[in-house]
This record gives structure tokens, C-alpha cells and sequence, in this order.
């Protein structure tokens, strides 16, 4: 038989990555870090150790304070929003002039604070990180009692699990972006999305 403690963890595990797997800012810059091998490591350990703290706050009853706030959340969804239209400004710029991928160049061109930088926004800036994240795992997780920080640490390793595969299996696609009409398409996916949760942002304020 399986102890509380496994079944909290495996419940966590999975509810945790129904969270995560999903087309979003954050997942589509680690999937774009991922095709250009720039700071892979980085990218990945910030993510996870970011969802490894909110999930920490979220247990610990963050999401009472948020419920308390409200205009901490709004003020959340101004910034995501202004750095995601940013963001889709230069993805855009980028799928208007998209260049070729050197498969064989593992070099990094762009700077480590840049990554780090704009890792640690798309992840902290996006204010359905907390909802989901902090109010709505940490609610699930409370359900689970005297477990529920096993509830969290199986919610943490799913989101190393999931970052990690994507952020190094993005280069098993390399070859197809090898070729400029590829990272057109990627690029100009990439924001529309950025645009669409921006918006989504914003239409949250009228809506309050």
C-alpha cells in the first residue's frame, strides 16, 4: 500500500505539471533558449527554482495575503503586460528579418544577465503565475493536511521534470530550425502569445 506522504507527492506531480504544460510566455522562451543552446542550464534552474519558492509561498498561505491585496495583483498585471507587449515587439522584429540556425555553433551570443534578466520577468511578472500557482496549488495542497508539503515537493518536481525536457529536448527539432522560415514561424508564434496574455492581463483589470 502506498503511503499518504507518495500519494500526496504523486498528487502534487500531477497537478503541478497540468499547471505548467501549457503554451505560455515562459514555456516558449525556454523552448527558444532551448533550439539555441544559449544558457540552458540557466534558464531551466531559474524556472524551477522560482516555481520551487511560489509553490513554497503558496503552501505556506501567500494566496491569503493576495486575497487581502487585491491591488498587488493589479499592479502585477500592469507590469506583465507591459513587459510582454515589449517582448512581442522584438519576437515580431525578429520573424520580419528571422535568420538561420548554425547547427554546429554552440556558442552563446546572448549575454548571461539578458537571459537571467528576462527568465526571472517572464516568470515573476506574470500574474497567473501566483493564482495558479501560489492561490490555486497552495488551496489544492492545503486539502491534503499534515502532507501537504509532500503535496509540494511533488509539484516541484514536476516542474524540474518539464523544464528540463524542454529546455534540452527543444534540440532535437535544431534541424528543422536550421532554416530562417523556421524561426519566422516560431518567432511570430511566439508573439501572438505574448500579445494574447498581455491582453488578457489588461482585460482582467476591466473586468474588476
Amino acid at each position: 500500500m502506498s503511503s499518504p506522504a507518495f500519494l500526496a507527492a504523486s498528487s502534487g506531480f500531477g497537478f503541478g505539471l497540468s499547471l505548467i504544460v501549457a503554451i505560455g510566455a515562459q514555456n516558449a522562451y525556454v523552448l527558444r533558449q532551448g533550439l539555441r543552446r544559449e544558457h540552458v542550464l540557466t534558464v531551466v534552474a531559474v524556472c524551477a527554482i522560482s516555481d520551487a519558492v511560489l509553490i513554497l509561498l503558496g503552501i505556506g498561505g501567500l494566496g491569503s495575503l493576495l486575497d487581502l491585496a487585491p491591488w498587488l495583483v493589479d499592479v502585477m498585471r500592469v507590469g506583465g503586460a507591459v513587459f510582454l507587449l515589449s517582448y512581442a515587439f522584438l519576437a515580431a522584429r525578429r520573424a520580419w528579418r528571422p535568420a538561420a540556425l548554425d547547427t554546429e555553433d554552440t556558442g552563446s551570443a546572448t549575454p548571461l544577465w539578458a537571459v537571467v534578466t528576462t527568465t526571472a520577468a517572464l516568470t515573476w511578472l506574470n500574474p497567473h503565475v501566483y493564482l495558479d500557482t501560489v492561490v490555486l496549488l497552495g488551496s489544492v495542497a492545503g486539502t491534503h493536511g499534515d502532507e501537504r508539503w509532500w503535496f509540494g515537493v511533488g509539484a516541484t518536481l514536476g516542474s524540474i521534470v518539464w523544464f528540463t525536457a524542454l529546455g534540452y529536448g527543444a534540440r532535437l527539432l535544431r534541424p528543422v530550425f536550421a532554416r530562417p522560415s523556421a524561426w519566422r514561424v516560431l518567432d511570430a508564434l511566439i508573439a501572438i502569445v505574448m500579445v494574447a496574455i498581455a491582453l488578457t492581463l489588461l482585460r482582467g483589470l476591466m473586468d474588476r
